[in-house]
């Protein structure tokens, strides 16, 4: 390596340093904020580590002062049960378009691909009277169907599914095998990186999802966590401190799963950067 690379090299990785820690901030900032007292929030210069510690009354009112606890275990249950749904329709479908031959599969697939681009709002009240209709409205059930398809889901995981070699189906179909035993104990595990990425996407996009809880929720009781952390930020608009508090609580579950899954992702990444 010349000279002139290593310091290309050293320039860039500065950079890319200075631009982590410019978008960690505010993430560090709402940390830091959680622990003061409401009066050394907004003191400048940032007191990025506190002189004055409120960590356990912050954290203690947040969770036995509210419902906060209620509102965790709802965002818990619905994004548990829609990832885990999701997954497997999604993981069939892909299965369906990428290795069972039928008349008309590219012509559906063309279809369902086409439903990605409607906007989620424009059927929105369509989603809503059918809801209201056949009794899922104001339920986590109805919540959990809502999220459970998903088009983007289907699309990835075929694209792996389509990079399994012929010859293992064919082996299984000479043993007896049928599709559901070849989906489940050949195909499946062979794309589990993949499904894993996909399953840590669908968790974030349902634990951070605000719309469908506001538009399909009516009861309290049933708010996810993006609802309750609004109806606490109503109610302690003026205690920043608090609400940081909550923020920080509501994202341990996003940083745990990322921690987790984070080698599952680095793998379906690079079997995405493999062909066949």
């Amino acid at each position: 390596m010349s000279k002139y690379q290593a310091a290309k090299k050293t320039l860039l990785t500065i950079l890319m340093c200075l631009l982590g820690i410019l978008f960690m901030s505010p993430f560090l900032w709402m940390i830091s904020a959680s622990m003061k007292p409401e009066a050394d929030v907004f003191i400048y210069p940032i007191q990025w580590i506190p002189k004055h510690w409120n960590v356990i009354e912050n954290y203690t009112k947040v969770w036995t002062e509210t419902k906060f606890a209620l509102f965790y275990w709802n965002s818990i249950k619905v994004t548990v049960g829609t990832t885990a749904l999701s997954v497997l329709l999604s993981s069939m479908a892909a299965y369906a378009f990428s290795k069972i031959k039928f008349r008309g599969r590219h012509v559906l697939f063309i279809v369902v691909l086409a439903i990605y681009m409607i906007p989620s709002q424009a059927i929105l009240v369509p989603q809503f009277l059918l809801f209201r209709w056949v009794g899922l409205y104001d339920s986590h059930f109805g919540l959990i169907l809502l999220g459970s398809f998903s088009v983007l889901g289907t699309f990835m995981l075929r694209q792996f599914y389509m990079g399994i070699h012929e010859e293992f189906i064919e082996s299984a179909r000479i043993d007896g095998a049928g599709h559901i035993r070849i989906f489940f104990s050949i195909c499946t595990p062979l794309v589990r990186p993949a499904i894993a990425t996909y399953a840590i996407l669908r968790f974030i996009w349902t634990w951070n999802d605000y719309q469908n809880p506001l538009i399909f929720l009516r009861s309290k009781e049933l708010f996810t966590l993006p609802l309750g952390i609004r109806s606490f930020a109503d109610l302690n608009g003026d205690f920043y401190s608090l609400i940081m508090a909550a923020s920080v609580s509501a994202i341990v579950p996003l940083l745990i799963i990322f921690i987790i899954g984070q080698k599952q992702v680095i793998e379906g990444i690079s079997m995405g950067g493999v062909k066949g």
